[in-house]
C-alpha cells in the first residue's frame, strides 16, 4: 500500500509527518483492523526517512493502541474503527473546519473519594500535589512581574472567557503537548475542573437526562451531575478503559464523563479502539463527552498519549484541565474547550454567574508559561514524583513481597494496592490509622460494580524520608495481616 506523506507544513518534523500519515490512514479506514503495514525498511525507502525515525513512529503507534507489532510477522492494525465513525468523518470533510480555524467562536464573545481536608505529609493521601516543588518566592516573582506590567484596561476590563495572554499560553501548551489543534478564542478560563464540569452540566443537561460516568469514578463529579437533575449510568472499567458495551442503545444519553489519560482512580489508559467507540457513541446519540485530562502531565515511563480531543473530528468532546496538580492544589485555575455550538452558551452562563478568576493570577501564570520556567518545573516535578513512587514500590516489594499486587503506577499521584485473598481490609485500615497512615479503600470510588479489596495510595505530597518511613510501616502491616 502506497501511503501518502503529509506536506511539510502539516507537521514540524519528519517523525510527526510519518506518525500522522499512518494514524490518519487508520482513522479514515484506509487501513483497517488486521491489515498489515509496510515494513519500516520499505517506508524508509518510499518516504526518504531514516528507518530509526520510523521505528520510533511504529513504537508510538503501538503504545497508543493503533497497531500491534510481533517479531517475525511484522506490524498490523489493531484499532477497530466503528463504521459510523468513518461515515461521519467522510460526511464532514467538505464542511467541517479544523478547530484551530473555526470562525463560529468569537474572541469577544480535587479529585477525591472522600472530600476530606487533605494535608501535606500525611501518608497516603491521594491526589494532593507537593507545594514545596514550586517555591512561594518563585510564584510571587511571576505575580509581581505581571502586576507591574498590568495596564488599567487589564485591571478593569477582563474578558469574560479569561485574559488573552493566559489563553494564548494554554493554547500553545495544548497544541505542543496534548495534540489539540486549538487557538486562544476556543478557551474559557475556569476555577478548576469541577467548575468547568458544573458549567457544562448546567448548559447541556435537563432534569431526567442520562449521564454515563465511570465506575469506579470521581464522586464529586457524580454529585455535580446529580444536582443538575441527571440520572447516572455507571459504566465499568476494564484494561482498555470505559466499557460501554453494557449500555442499551435504547437509553437516550446526553453526556459521558471520562478520564482517558489516567482513569480516576484505577489508572487505566483508554485504548485507541475505546476512544473511537466513545466518539462514535456520542455521534450516534447526539451526545457530548467531557474529557477530564487528569494526570496527563505526569507519565513516568513514556510520553502521554494525545488527548481524546485531538481526534475529535465530529466536535463532540468538551475538554477540561487545570493547574492544581501541575503547580499547587489551591491555585484553583483551570480551562475548558467547548465545541463551537456550545461555546457561546457556556460563556454566557459563566458571565452570568460571575465566578471569575483573579486577573493577577491569570497574568502571573501567563508570565510563568511564557518562558522556560513552566516546562522546567514540570520536568522537575515529574522526576520528584517518580522518585517518590519508586521508593514506595521498592520498599513494599523488599519487605512485603507476595502480600499485595500493584496497578496504575505508570502515571499520576497515586497507585492501586490490591490485597491478597484472606487479608482483612477493615483491620488494616484501623492498624494504619494507629500508625499515622491514611488508607483510602478503593470501594469509596465504586458504585454498582464491586471490585476486589484494594487501597488508593497517594505519594506525591510526601518527602522522600516520609515516603520511606510510611512504606516500611505499611509493609509491616501487610506482612502481619497476611500471617
Amino acid at each position: 500500500m502506497d501511503l501518502p506523506l503529509p506536506a511539510e507544513g502539516i507537521a514540524k518534523t519528519k517523525q510527526e509527518r510519518a506518525y500522522r500519515a499512518i494514524r490518519e490512514a487508520i482513522l479514515n479506514g484506509l487501513l483497517q483492523a488486521e491489515d498489515r503495514l509496510p515494513s519500516t525498511r520499505l517506508l524508509a525507502q518510499r518516504w526518504g526517512i531514516a528507518r530509526g525515525t520510523l521505528e520510533a513512529v511504529f513504537e508510538r503507534l503501538q503504545l497508543e493502541g493503533y497497531i500491534l507489532r510481533q517479531v517475525g510477522s511484522g506490524s498490523r492494525v489493531s484499532a477497530v474503527i466503528p463504521d459510523s465513525y468513518l461515515k461521519a468523518v467522510s460526511d464532514s470533510r467538505g464542511t467541517a473546519r479544523a478547530l484551530g480555524a473555526s470562525a463560529s467562536v468569537s474572541d469577544k464573545s480535587t479529585h477525591s473519594g472522600a472530600d476530606h481536608r487533605a494535608k501535606v505529609g500525611v501518608p497516603f493521601v491521594a491526589r494532593l500535589a507537593n507545594p514545596k516543588l514550586l517555591a512561594p518566592t518563585e510564584w510571587a516573582e511571576h505575580l509581581q512581574r505581571a502586576m507591574a506590567g498590568m495596564t488599567l484596561d487589564q485591571m478593569c476590563n477582563v474578558e469574560p472567557q479569561g485574559t488573552l495572554a493566559l489563553r494564548e499560553q494554554i493554547a500553545r501548551y495544548l497544541r505542543n503537548h496534548r495534540g489539540i489543534a486549538c487557538q486562544a478564542e476556543h478557551l474559557l478560563i475556569t476555577n478548576g475542573i469541577r467548575h468547568g464540569i458544573d458549567l457544562v452540566a448546567r448548559c447541556v443537561l435537563r432534569p431526567g437526562d442520562h449521564v454515563v460516568v465511570e465506575d469506579p469514578g470521581y464522586p464529586a463529579v457524580h454529585r455535580i451531575f446529580a444536582q443538575a437533575g441527571a440520572s447516572l449510568l455507571y459504566a465499568p472499567i476494564d484494561e482498555q478503559g470505559l466499557d460501554l458495551r453494557g449500555l442499551s442503545d435504547a437509553v437516550d444519553c446526553r453526556l459521558a464523563y471520562v478520564t482517558p489519560a489516567h482513569q480516576s482512580p484505577l489508572g487505566v489508559i483508554m485504548s485507541a479502539t475505546r476512544r473511537l467507540e466513545l466518539l462514535d457513541w456520542a455521534q450516534r446519540h447526539d451526545g457530548w463527552i467531557i474529557e477530564d485530562d487528569y494526570d496527563s502531565e505526569f507519565n513516568y515511563h513514556r510520553a502521554p498519549l494525545p488527548a481524546l480531543k485531538s481526534i475529535d473530528s465530529m466536535q463532540r468532546v468538551i475538554y477540561c484541565g487545570s493547574f492544581n496538580q501541575a503547580l499547587f492544589s489551591n491555585l484553583r485555575l483551570g480551562y475548558l474547550i467547548a465545541p463551537p455550538q456550545l461555546h457561546d452558551q457556556i460563556l454566557t452562563l459563566w458571565h452570568t454567574v460571575g465566578r471569575s478568576v483573579g486577573v493577577s493570577e491569570q497574568l502571573g501564570l501567563a508570565a510563568f508559561m511564557r518562558g522556560p520556567a513552566f516546562l522546567r518545573h514540570l520536568r522537575r516535578a515529574r522526576q520528584e514524583y517518580q522518585g517518590l513512587r519508586d521508593i514506595l514500590l521498592e520498599t513494599l516489594q523488599t519487605h512485603a513481597a507476595g502480600c499485595f499486587r500493584i496497578s496504575g503506577e505508570h502515571a499520576g499521584f497515586h497507585l492501586i494496592l490490591w490485597l491478597t485473598p484472606g487479608q482483612n481490609q477493615p483491620r488494616l485500615i484501623e492498624a494504619a490509622k494507629q500508625a499515622g497512615i491514611l488508607l483510602h479503600p478503593l470501594s469509596q470510588f465504586c458504585h454498582q460494580h464491586e471490585l476486589a479489596p484494594a487501597f488508593v495510595l497517594g505519594f506525591a505530597a510526601l518527602t522522600r524520608a516520609q515516603a520511606k518511613t510510611a512504606s516500611c510501616k505499611l509493609a509491616e502491616l501487610l506482612q502481619v495481616d497476611a500471617i
